[in-house]
């Protein structure tokens, strides 16, 4: 299994939480914080995308810093809980923080974030995919870096529909927290609304539950087998249902969000076929763009290794996204900051592009990788663009009041 968060980095996660003094950022120098896990289950999540945010801040001090100013780095862990998360973001605040990242999910980064808007600064979702983390969760000062959960399940089911044929499919919810609520509707939004498709059936377990047996049999007891599997989960409770769904004997085509991607966790179900996950870029060598290409090598350059998770690109963009707004506001102040990030109508980044608005500081649309594994080895067989938005009402699950119970 490879490393999840590099040494280098895991390093200064550490070396930052236990500073007993305040960093204090002289006239040359502006600081950004990170408050996201670098210990528990998140780490997994945040840990990536912290590595590839500080290549980002490597490659604007390389170039001069922003507006003539290094920046420099402090960190504190959050240590994948919410009490511990409002403590970091108030470290890094106190440590001078002009802007911070925060972990990798809402449920999790909120307490950090909303730290950060109390104090009326500028705060990063690592890579957290519900409409939460932003306008509508925190408030006009919280943005996130990557793309809407809900655009992903959609994703997954026009593609399916459209390049593989599926007609049919069963929603396999985890509701332990928003983020899996999040790709559950938008693949039902797309399936059953836009698409005419059938859903079978539908079901929910918890991350943290031993087995999924019964919701197994409630599978293989139907009349007829669905041609696809909707899941809506994450590690390590996502790799055991895997598993177990596998070992029953069945072998329909499995879909996932992107907290599905990556290899740390397939070592969990050894040769696995048929399972399906849009990514923002590719870990595998295989990405048609060559700026992707490009910052692969960078993160090998500086940890030693290449990206193994999804996650680690909307890291770099969260750094990005920041450091361009202000470039274009031409200062660090968080509320001119916030009116430049909500100028922009597709502005290019590392992956893709990004749309923010008063009502909305996330990406309800947005061009996807589809990659699907086979015998163990994912690898990119396609590439899809929702083919329009998703709207606000299937963002909150209104329409949807029986997955998330």
């Amino acid at each position: 299994m490879r490393k999840l968060v590099s040494l280098v980095a895991a390093g200064a996660l550490a070396l930052g939480f236990a500073a007993a003094a305040p960093a204090q950022a002289d006239d040359h120098e502006i600081i950004f914080g990170f408050a996201g896990s670098s210990s528990g289950w998140m780490k997994a999540y945040s840990g990536p995308s912290t590595d590839a945010a500080l290549i980002a801040i490597d490659d604007w001090n390389a170039k001069g810093g922003l507006l003539g100013k290094k920046i420099v780095a402090v960190f504190a862990d959050a240590k994948t809980d919410r009490v511990e998360s409002k403590k970091a973001g108030m470290s890094v605040l106190n440590q001078g923080a002009q802007a911070i990242a925060v972990d990798c999910d809402y449920d999790f980064g909120a307490p950090a974030a909303l730290a950060a808007q109390n104090q009326k600064k500028i705060s990063v979702f690592l890579c957290a995919e519900s409409v939460l983390a932003g306008v509508q969760g925190i408030g006009k000062y919280a943005f996130s870096s990557s793309v809407l959960a809900a655009v992903q399940g959609a994703a997954l089911a026009e593609w399916g529909w459209k390049e593989r044929g599926w007609r049919t499919s069963y929603i396999l919810l985890d509701d332990t927290i928003e983020y899996n609520k999040g790709i559950c509707f938008g693949f039902d939004w797309m399936w059953r609304e836009k698409l005419g498709g059938e859903v079978l059936g539908h079901d929910v377990f918890q991350n943290s539950d031993p087995t999924i047996q019964p919701q197994i049999d409630r599978i293989k007891a139907l009349d007829t087998a669905p041609d696809f599997i909707q899941m809506c989960t994450y590690n390590p409770g996502g790799a055991s249902a895997i598993r177990q769904i596998r070992a029953a004997g069945i072998d329909t085509p499995i879909g996932n969000g992107s907290s599905m991607s990556g290899t740390y966790w397939l070592d969990a179900v050894p040769d696995l076929s048929g399972h399906y996950v849009p990514e923002q870029a590719s870990i595998y060598g295989d990405d048609p763009r060559q700026s992707v290409l490009d910052f692969n090598e960078k993160f090998k350059a500086k940890y030693g290794e290449y990206p193994n998770s999804q996650c680690t690109y909307p890291g770099y963009v969260v750094f990005e996204m920041w450091a361009k707004a202000v470039e274009q506001a031409g200062t660090f102040d968080s509320d001119a900051v916030v009116e430049a990030l909500e100028s922009w109508v597709d502005e290019p980044v590392l992956v893709g592009t990004r749309t923010f608005t008063k009502t909305l500081h996330h990406q309800n649309r947005a061009p996807y990788l589809i990659v699907e594994t086979t015998g163990g080895q994912p690898a990119v067989v396609g590439e899809w663009t929702i083919s329009e938005a998703v709207p606000m009402d299937v963002l909150f699950g209104k329409r949807y009041e029986y997955i998330a119970r």
